[in-house]
């Protein structure tokens, strides 16, 4: 589902979040020529009927696929990359016969992987082709929709394990959705798979962008690589119709050229993009917590919890219920308020360990005198408040048990027999886990100190 990133829209100069692509972290490379794409600039040229950018050319490496890097000079606030919108690939490419038959429950991101499909359907006699040809092959996308059950086990005890099949699942119902309407066009989709699909929808997974046409896909915009420090990213102007990256430093001929994709965690990153950042900023960890259903109060905490501004989540069996899950980032050596641990994550363990209907109703009258959220502050009984944050600590001790196994596992030498594909996706789950272990370890010391000073 590629509703997962942030989309942002403002008057008539917004910001596009990308949605997915690559792994390289470097901004000095070596410049390799990409000789398979001598053609491709002009191409984009002559369709656009403009200059695309007089700053950028097109590299290639082993390491981290095709890329950008600067021709010559450039400087801070350089506008280095112009894309029109007429030269975007999005839903409204979409042959006129085939959207008249789609369902409205029907996702832009599916009906831009069936044009994709289209697309790679006529070969060189799409007008696309150029830059459909250059897009990933089947097998070669390691977004975790595309790892096996084996794979998936490595990193089971995170939670983009749940995450990725629930993906899967809506991949597979937005196909089922499809299928009615691409059957009355046989000879392009007489013999499309599940898995054909699931690659196009990767596509549009790892590399789309929200603009002005919903979500598109963007030319030459694509092969720029992530780069978490920079402040760059691709501008939506809908005033002049075109998509345009900005330089947020200088760089001299031959560096590589990045912009940041988003603050994404790393399981956001791999589940999304299908790579990871060895030492990511912007690291967190989902954290869940339930109210035991043996809890003779349990009725009432969740209506309390639902009173007080917690959202509301789906169970899966789509039973709705208090929202119980909270995300925790790596809190500072030292820090004081525990910045990086929810307050509400606190304040739900306080209500989980209330064990009268008195003290439920007192945190209810209290957030009645405040701004109406609940249990924010610390309880006055400190043996209370000593117990809400020891439960929290046990579970992040849980957490970082079960991490610690995971990573053990991961730690036995890879067999010779080894596809250089399972053991790619063996560095990627260690970077996962690795990254947000050092978020639990942060979080269960600042909740050990804390308990301590009680």
């Amino acid at each position: 589902m590629i509703g997962r990133c942030s989309y942002y829209y403002r008057a008539s100069f917004s910001c596009a979040t990308r949605l997915n692509f690559s792994t390289c972290s470097l901004t000095k490379s070596v410049c390799i020529h990409d000789e398979d794409c001598g053609d491709f600039l002009p191409w984009l040229r002559r369709k656009s009927g403009t200059d695309i950018s007089s700053f950028l050319s097109i590299g290639n490496s082993s390491t981290y696929g095709r890329y950008l890097f600067a021709s010559k000079c450039i400087y801070t606030g350089d506008s280095i990359l112009k894309v029109p919108c007429s030269v975007q690939l999005s839903p409204d490419n979409l042959v006129p016969q085939i959207k008249s038959l789609l369902k409205d429950e029907v996702s832009d991101n599916a009906k831009l992987a069936v044009v994709i499909l289209v697309e790679q359907k006529l070969g060189q006699d799409s007008e696309w082709a150029p830059y459909i040809s250059r897009l990933p092959r089947l097998g070669e996308l390691n977004s975790t929709i595309f790892w096996s059950n084996d794979d998936l086990e490595m990193i089971e005890k995170s939670s983009i394990y749940e995450e990725t099949i629930r993906h899967n699942i809506q991949i597979e119902e937005d196909f089922l959705a499809l299928k009615p309407a691409l059957q009355h066009f046989p000879s392009f989709f007489q013999e499309v798979t599940l898995k054909e699909f699931r690659h196009a929808y990767g596509l549009v997974s790892s590399r789309a962008w929200t603009s002005m046409k919903g979500v598109s896909m963007i030319p030459f915009a694509d092969f720029l690589n992530h780069d978490g420090i920079s402040e760059a990213d691709v501008l939506c102007d809908e005033t002049k119709q075109l998509s345009e990256v900005i330089a947020d430093r200088d760089y001299a001929p031959g560096d590589q050229v990045m912009i940041r994709y988003g603050k994404f965690s790393n399981r956001t990153l791999l589940l999304d993009f299908g790579f990871t950042l060895a030492d990511n900023v912007y690291e967190q960890v989902q954290i869940k917590l339930d109210i035991p259903h043996h809890d003779p109060l349990r009725s009432m905490k969740m209506d309390l919890l639902c009173q007080h501004s917690t959202p509301v989540l789906e169970d899966d069996n789509a039973f709705s219920s208090c929202g119980n899950s909270f995300m925790i980032k790596q809190v500072k050596l030292g820090s004081r308020k525990g910045r990086g641990i929810p307050q509400a994550l606190r304040a739900f363990a306080r209500v989980i360990c209330s064990t009268s209907s008195q003290e439920l109703s007192d945190l209810a009258i209290e957030a009645a005198k405040t701004d109406g959220r609940l249990a924010r502050q610390p309880l006055q009984d400190k043996d209370k408040e000593l117990q809400a944050h020891q439960f929290l600590l046990s579970r992040i001790n849980q957490l970082i048990e079960n991490h610690d196994v995971a990573m053990e596992s991961l730690a036995v030498p890879s067999s010779p027999c080894m596809s250089n594909k399972h053991s790619l996706r063996r560095k990627l789950a260690r970077d996962l886990l690795n990254g947000e272990l050092v978020v639990l370890k942060s979080a269960g010391a600042w909740l050990k100190n804390y308990c301590d000073s009680l």
